[in-house]
């Protein structure tokens, strides 16, 4: 079975669904066909790849219909699948609870119905409940990126903490890599940030620092991935770098 790898950080704007995106899309340039599962209600993945205008041809109905998820499949452009998201899965947290067997639902549907042995991206809510527990369930490892501010840095501690609470629950160590984002190598704050979030959590910072650039920013809002819209540009190197360095280190498996 390929890696589930969920990409979580408890704070917006760090990156998140760039990454899940830019991720995928290096794997399928090696001819690796990824699932990305959107885990957002405000389904910034889906907008970008393949837009749902209902509820019903979304997640949502795998949880609220028990569709399942094979049907709700869509493909994209550059070579994955996609179970898109849409903005009433905000109601899965009210609807169902948290009990074991809602945060459990994902893993089992990928387990039992569909999945297979490809690697499988989790772009995950910012907000902690149903939906972002339950990619991190699903998958046992998480991606976590780090903006170069602090106020990110602070969402990541927290997050460590959530982790280090929910091993409690799952009888493991869930694995997570750190991943440096929208890192300026002209401001002193990056690099007080890149020091002191090695000092904390020694190999689990990636060495690779996804620079912020331009084409990184732009190419979400053209509806492309970064090697779409510009395949020569730092933030192509940057993500090439990654995805190798994740390969090589074993944290992601294809």
């Amino acid at each position: 079975m390929g890696t589930r790898l969920a990409i979580f950080n408890q704070k917006g704007g760090v990156g998140k669904t760039t990454t899940t995106l830019n991720l995928g899309a290096a794997l399928a340039k090696r001819g690796v066909a990824p699932l990305m599962i959107d885990l957002d209600a405000q389904a910034h993945l889906s907008s970008i790849l393949s837009p749902v205008s209902s509820g019903a041809d979304s997640l949502f109905a795998f949880y609220n219909d028990a569709k399942p998820l094979r049907d709700l499949a869509r493909p994209v452009f550059f070579g994955a699948d996609l179970l898109p998201a849409h903005a009433e899965l905000i109601k899965v947290d009210s609807l169902f609870g948290k009990g074991p067997d809602i945060l459990n639902r994902l893993k089992q549907g990928l387990d039992t119905g569909y999945g297979g042995p490809r690697p499988v991206l989790i772009d995950c809510c910012p907000m902690l409940g149903v939906l972002s527990l339950s990619g991190v369930f699903a998958s046992g490892r998480v991606l976590i990126p780090i903006s170069t501010d602090f106020l990110s840095v602070k969402g990541a501690l927290a997050l460590e903490n959530t982790l280090r609470a929910l091993e409690h629950v799952l009888k493991y160590r869930v694995e997570r890599r750190y991943l440096l984002t929208r890192f300026d190598a002209r401001r002193r704050m990056s690099h007080d940030i890149a020091t002191q979030l090695g000092e904390r959590f020694g190999a689990e910072l990636c060495e690779t620092r996804i620079a912020e650039t331009v084409g990184v920013a732009q190419s979400p809002s053209v509806g492309k991935d970064i090697f779409s819209h510009a395949p020569g540009s730092r933030g192509a190197q940057d993500y090439e770098k990654l995805l190798e360095e994740l390969l090589s280190t074993g944290f992601l498996e294809v």
